[in-house]
């Protein structure tokens, strides 16, 4: 795997400034991050972060920024299709100033299916500015959301019909809802716009991250599925085992085994 094409997540060190992020990449071979949308990092709203002063740091390190990890869609209910589409727009426009190739997006709140419908036009109009930027929206397959749920999401997805709305793959989120990623993956095939990668497994009913290699999620497969379809985007590995292992130690480890694939 080409290591442009590879991104790391910063989430496990979500609390930490830019500079230690930044260089615990840089430092763990990476040239890319997948950027999480939370202070201190990242922050769509202009008085809480310098979206200059980000990419200016970004710059000193080396690094270029794949994806926003944000939430535009989330509060959809609560404030309004205009009020979270002001809030759509600035995270497209600061993926372009950034040089972010998608962003991540929710699909409102819940995991209630009836909530599709009201959906729709507020991401036909979030993708068809998206397109003129030539950004990728993705939903996060995840727990809590219809985008958890392969047939909800693809519902929304097909009704959306725009080629730059899709689903943001994470396998081994998939596998803690018990979804068949496999399975899962022929329904998103050519709708997949960004993917996340970690392993896990279930052992005695537990559901547990594990290191890369080392659960059941099988990576080279969702490579070789994702490639053999034509996917040209970004695979962001996610070590959200910092508890566990020591990410300075591990991460590059990640990055070595990934790259082997």
């Amino acid at each position: 795997m080409q290591l442009e094409r590879i991104s790391a997540c910063n989430y496990p060190v979500r609390d930490r400034d830019l500079d230690y992020t930044f260089k615990l990449l840089t430092d763990s071979g990476f040239t890319k991050v997948d950027l999480w949308g939370g202070l201190p990092n990242y922050s769509n709203h202009p008085a809480e972060c310098d979206v200059a002063r980000l990419k200016q740091k970004a710059a000193e390190y080396k690094l270029r920024i794949a994806n926003l990890g944000t939430y535009p869609g989330r509060k959809f209910f609560d404030i309004g299709a205009d009020a979270e589409f002001a809030e759509m727009k600035r995270a497209i426009d600061n993926a372009v100033f950034l040089g972010a190739r998608s962003i991540r997006v929710n699909p409102g709140h819940g995991e209630d299916p009836k909530i599709i419908d009201a959906l729709v036009p507020f991401f036909q109009k979030s993708a068809a500015y998206a397109a003129t930027k030539n950004v990728f929206l993705g939903m996060e397959n995840h727990l809590g959301s219809i985008a958890g749920n392969p047939d909800h999401c693809m519902k929304l997805v097909k009704a959306v019909k725009a080629p730059h709305f899709g689903v943001l793959y994470e396998p081994a989120n998939l596998m803690s809802a018990k979804v068949d990623y496999k399975d899962a993956y022929k329904a998103f095939r050519g709708h997949v716009v960004h993917v996340h990668i970690k392993d896990s497994h279930w052992v005695d009913g537990k559901y547990s991250r594990t290191m890369l290699g080392q659960g059941d999620v099988d990576v080279a497969w969702v490579v070789k599925a994702l490639e053999a379809d034509g996917y040209t985007g970004d695979y962001a590995l996610e070590f959200e085992i910092e508890k566990e292992f020591p990410i300075a130690e591990n991460l590059p480890k990640w990055l070595a085994y990934f790259r082997k694939i």
